[in-house]
């Protein structure tokens, strides 16, 4: 699971990489390089939440649809690996943020894991502070290091007793 996370992160420098060498004197064609951009276009890279945390029984998250899904059928995931650590960017958010710094990144797309705020998934469970102090130390090194957080609310991560309640999103009583 970690080659792929890797893979997502490194994979739009290798498109350019090999669109620049492919270009490269074939067809008298230049090389493709940020200058072949138009002005302000941002480069970034994306993360699931369930797909790169990891920490899941860390912080106080509570569990997710894919939680109990991976663990309950680890015969339909190809390599029956599940995110209980993912590629650790819960401990290792700030080495991450450097990766993407380095690579030159300008932005970062994350989804919260909703687990990781609200563990029930519902506002009576309380929220979860070491959840948002997560999330704000993330945002903050993204600041920190000029690379732009985006945030996806929702990526397909349900907390479990909402969908134990509701049947998840088939339910109107879950908005």
């Amino acid at each position: 699971m970690a080659a792929r996370a890797l893979l997502a992160v490194v994979f739009p420098f290798l498109l350019l990489v090999v669109a620049s060498s492919a270009a490269d004197g074939a067809f008298g064609l230049q090389p493709i390089s940020r200058r072949s951009f138009p002005k302000g276009f941002i480069f970034g890279t994306a993360s699931s939440a369930y797909q790169y945390e990891g920490g899941a029984m860390e912080g106080g998250r509570g569990s997710s649809i894919w939680d109990n899904f991976t663990h309950q059928h680890p015969d339909k995931i190809a390599d029956g690996s599940d995110g209980d650590v993912a590629v650790d960017s819960y401990h290792l958010y700030k080495e991450d943020v450097r990766l993407m710094k380095d690579m030159g990144m300008d932005a970062y797309r994350f989804s919260i894991s909703w687990t990781r705020i609200l563990s029930d998934g519902t506002l009576r469970g309380g929220v979860n502070q070491e959840g948002i102090k997560y999330y704000n130390n993330l945002i903050d090194e993204l600041l920190s290091k000029g690379v732009q957080p985006f945030v996806t609310l929702f990526h397909w991560d349900t907390p479990q007793g909402l969908e134990d309640k509701y049947g998840g999103f088939l339910s109107p009583n879950i908005m």
